[in-house]
């Protein structure tokens, strides 16, 4: 179980004592990798050198409606600063107004700037349809994404991710190897059990040290 966790901290007003704790529990649980905000990708990098614990940061987090050139940069700042993975937000406007190329030239964009690491794109499941899941699953595979993730956690009153969902995602991508991150309301073992069984390759999780005690 430890090493599908993505230990994750994004709140906005989380301290770098915070980080530093979850970093501390990171290396303790012997976590995949931890998720933070990109402010603290270089901090995380220079804590844990020498780990093989992943630093994960999010590129138009959380809302994911920044321009495309602003996500690129911050891709390149992020990546300039060490981290290994980068988890994008969907633009969901555009793919509810059919933009289906602004969404896949956005996704081939930001991969480019990952400089060959893994690109998760977050669909934000929560405001979306069973069918609109499955066609942003679709122009992720077409744009060169690695992993497709359910949710930001920032819905306000969104369940995060459901396994429904999860399931859906995996059926789409499995063809052509892309992976799926569950995240959002993951708080006990059997929640990430069940994410596990529906297809999750990555759990996104707050409470990796619960989950695993």
């Amino acid at each position: 179980m430890n090493q599908y966790i993505e230990h994750t901290l994004l709140k906005q007003e989380a301290t770098k004592a915070e980080i530093k704790k979850l970093l501390d529990e990171a290396i303790e649980y012997k976590f995949l990798g931890v998720c933070v905000n990109p402010c603290y990708v270089k901090f995380a990098c220079d804590y844990i050198q020498n780990s093989d614990i992943k630093i994960v940061t999010v590129i138009g987090f959380p809302l994911g409606q920044t321009t495309t050139e602003a996500k690129v940069l911050e891709t390149i700042d992020a990546v300039k600063n060490g981290a290994d993975e980068i988890d994008m937000v969907l633009n969901a406007g555009k793919l509810k107004d059919g933009e289906d190329n602004f969404i896949v030239n956005e996704i081939s964009a930001i991969k480019g700037a990952c400089m060959g690491r893994n690109l998760k794109v977050i669909l934000e499941t929560d405001l979306l349809t069973q069918e609109e899941i499955k066609h942003a699953c679709e122009l992720c595979i077409k744009g060169g994404a690695d992993f497709v993730k359910t949710s930001t956690g920032f819905v306000k009153n969104g369940v995060g991710a459901k396994t429904e969902d999860v399931k859906l995602m995996y059926e789409t991508v499995k063809a052509k190897g892309l992976g799926v991150k569950a995240s959002g309301g993951i708080r006990d073992k059997e929640t990430a059990l069940k994410m596990i069984e529906a297809g999750a390759t990555r759990l996104g999780t707050s409470s990796g040290v619960k989950i695993c005690s």
